[in-house]
């Protein structure tokens, strides 16, 4: 395997980190001078997002349907999924199953040691060998990239934010009983700022999350030496996807940043994708392609 590190990804995980946490910080001194109790707000939802961090492989496979399964179950899922994690030098990962027929991948888990892939029945009934094995790279590349840990961490202030405002009817209808129209005027200032907060920490972790796809791509043609079999798989993902009845999967749309091709949603959905689109990654693994080609 030719493995480079991608000094882009880090850099860019790296100013995305930065930004949220310097609006962290202007959004706890916010809710602190306003409502008071905004730092035991934040406290509590950051002790929630610990525990889901801690047990985020368990709880997103949980929610997906996954189910973990052994190699008597799924022998040659198996066999790629550990030759593949030798050659990306990884920890084999815990293997689950999706029973859908969306043909989808994705991966969890909290670092190297504690992760999980997991491959839904449609995928593993619509692609070839070759191709099935672009798709586990690219997710074992998510695993190598820590990409999992660094947008969880991410995720922390946007899930503040989105609670309050989500929240802040209940919170300002108790202070307006309590405190009077100044109570609810430093809730309506609260939940503004947490929608504008949640906004820009919405964008920096979807920009983040699209150029991690770029990334996680090119570590699957390293690990494999094929780009040519992940950009088939994903052409075949993305047309099958389009495909299927507008149930299964589909109502886990929320979950689109762990999936290897994003559930849509309409127009407003493409725009705030999670990923790159189709189009792009396929011309970046043939670019790949002619190179080692010509290597």
């Amino acid at each position: 395997m030719n493995w480079q590190s991608d000094w882009g990804l880090r850099a860019r995980m790296f100013l995305t980190m930065f930004l949220l946490f310097a609006l962290y910080i202007v959004f706890a001194g916010v809710l602190t001078l306003y409502i008071g109790g905004g730092l035991w707000i934040i406290a509590l939802f950051g002790g929630f997002s610990l525990v889901q961090y801690y047990f985020s492989d368990t709880l997103t496979l949980r929610t997906m349907g996954a189910k973990k399964v052994s190699a008597d179950e799924y022998p040659q899922l198996h066999g790629s999924i550990e030759r593949l994690s030798q050659q990306a030098d990884l920890p084999k990962p815990s293997v689950a199953v999706v029973d859908s027929n969306v043909p989808n991948a994705f991966a969890t888990g909290r670092n190297q040691r504690n992760a999980a892939v997991a491959v839904t029945t449609g995928l593993l009934n619509t692609l070839d060998r070759d191709e099935l094995d672009g798709v586990l790279a690219h997710e074992l590349a998510h695993v190598k990239n820590r990409d999992m840990m660094v947008m969880t961490i991410a995720s922390f202030l946007s899930t503040i934010a989105f609670m309050i405002v989500r929240w802040g009817a209940f919170f300002g209808g108790g202070h307006r009983r309590g405190g009077g129209d100044r109570g609810g005027g430093g809730i309506l200032v609260a939940i503004l700022v947490s929608l504008v907060v949640w906004v820009i920490s919405y964008l920096l972790i979807r920009a983040l999350s699209r150029y991690r796809e770029f990334a996680a791509d090119r570590g699957a043609a390293a690990i494999t030496g094929n780009p040519s079999a992940l950009a088939s798989a994903l052409l075949k993902i993305s047309g099958e996807v389009d495909n299927v009845p507008d149930k299964d999967l589909r109502e886990e749309a929320e979950m689109n940043a762990f999936f290897i091709i994003p559930l849509k949603s309409g127009v407003v959905g493409r725009l705030f994708s999670t990923h790159p689109s189709t189009e792009r990654r396929v011309e970046q693994l043939r670019d790949l392609e002619r190179t080692v080609a010509m290597a």
